[in-house]
């Protein structure tokens, strides 16, 4: 069907787009959490959150950070996908308002007189969403990508696990948080399924006409996404079975081979591609990490979470954020200096925060040196990417 033209939007450009807001207000909080985090770890602050801390940092980056670019992809992507009008101003504007007041009911919960009231006031949001996009799917007769109800139904009961605990000690908060990182990288298997290669091939058969493309979408993809959803179902109801391992290895090798099917080596020419490929091989060695970390004692599991988070997670959002920014705002696909150094400081991040734990006495710089490089590149795109974001689109 047609790409949909935007309604005519008087007020701010800002929420003339679903893309605008969520990415801008996802940077800006993913910017301010983990420098957050990282203080109440070291004991220079506390926040007035009931979850616990650790709980809290996981549920932020997740349920806060995560599921706003989430929010900005979809609302960008379901009106291609159904020929739809967008999301724009007074509906996207309540839908950003859900989620800014989950953000401050969880942080000072524990002073507003009941868990309750915090969870209602966080839930609401991913509720109203999923009933959103359901619609949105259902309407347009769009079942090809009824998978994304399923996945965010995922985030929502993740969501209600986390704060289940906090009413009442019946559900575990950790299970909870697994779930949305599940979720979130199986979005990551399915989605970068589709872009990663699409964007290779376009951009390869430009650039380097003769050069080999990605291979077509086949039976080996559907078995890697069957085994890396069986992986991860087993990591958040059994992480503790004797299978749990063998299965994540097997997943993280598998990633890895549909990646270097994708023909990503030539794409160091254009950061805006060969990021993507980055964020896929995050996922890949996090998968890998996350199994091998069950064998090797001086590796730690937290360390290969974090290359599942900080670096898949973070990476690839941060890749969909500024290409997507990028094209909707009218800017040429090309990443400049700043861009680049976006990319950089994710990664930079991602691999200090990986090898903290390893670092003995110097962990806790190496954690607070990953703080600041996951600050500058949060920081750095609300700072480039943010006056594009509140302008009209360039002609």
């Amino acid at each position: 069907m047609p790409i949909p033209r935007y309604r005519t939007h008087a007020g701010p450009a800002l929420f003339s787009a679903g893309f605008r807001p969520f990415f801008l207000c996802a940077a800006a909080w993913a910017a301010l959490a983990v420098p957050l985090w990282l203080l109440v770890f070291a004991g220079h602050i506390e926040v007035p959150s009931r979850l616990a801390p650790t709980t809290w940092h996981v549920h932020e980056m997740v349920f806060g950070y995560a599921a706003a670019t989430v929010a900005g992809f979809l609302l960008t992507a379901i009106p291609n996908w159904t020929g739809r009008m967008p999301l724009q101003g007074v509906p996207l504007i309540g839908l950003v308002l859900l989620w800014l007041i989950g953000r401050v009911a969880v942080l000072v919960s524990a002073r507003l007189g009941g868990a309750g009231i915090a969870a209602v006031a966080d839930l609401a949001f991913p509720a109203v969403f999923l009933a959103v996009v359901a619609r949105e799917i259902a309407t347009g007769r769009n079942w090809r990508n009824l998978p994304m109800v399923g996945a965010l139904t995922l985030l929502l009961a993740g969501n209600c696990l986390v704060h289940a605990e906090a009413l009442g000690g019946w559900a575990s908060a950790a299970a909870g948080n697994r779930l949305g990182i599940a979720t979130l990288l199986m979005l990551i298997t399915l989605i970068g399924g589709r872009i990663v290669p699409s964007f290779t091939r376009n951009w390869l058969a430009k650039a380097l006409p003769g050069a080999a493309l990605p291979a077509p979408f086949d039976a080996f993809d559907r078995i890697v996404m069957a085994l890396t959803a069986l992986a991860l179902v087993v990591w958040v109801a059994w992480p503790d079975a004797p299978v749990a391992a063998p299965l994540e290895i097997a997943a993280g090798v598998a990633l890895a081979a549909r990646l270097v099917r994708w023909r990503g080596g030539g794409t160091w020419r254009e950061p805006l591609v060969l990021v993507l490929h980055l964020g896929y091989g995050w996922l890949a060695l996090g998968f890998i990490l996350l199994g091998v970390s069950e064998y090797i004692a001086w590796l730690p599991p937290t360390a290969a979470l974090h290359a599942l988070t900080a670096g898949a997670i973070g990476t690839m959002t941060l890749a969909v954020m500024t290409r997507a920014s990028l094209g909707h705002t009218g800017g040429a696909l090309v990443a400049g200096r700043g861009t680049v150094a976006i990319y950089a400081l994710v990664t930079l991040a991602a691999l200090l925060r990986l090898l903290a734990p390893l670092g003995g006495s110097a962990y806790l710089e190496l954690l607070g040196l990953a703080g600041l490089a996951w600050l500058g590149a949060f920081g750095l795109f609300v700072l480039l990417y943010g006056p594009a974001l509140m302008r009209p689109r360039a002609a």
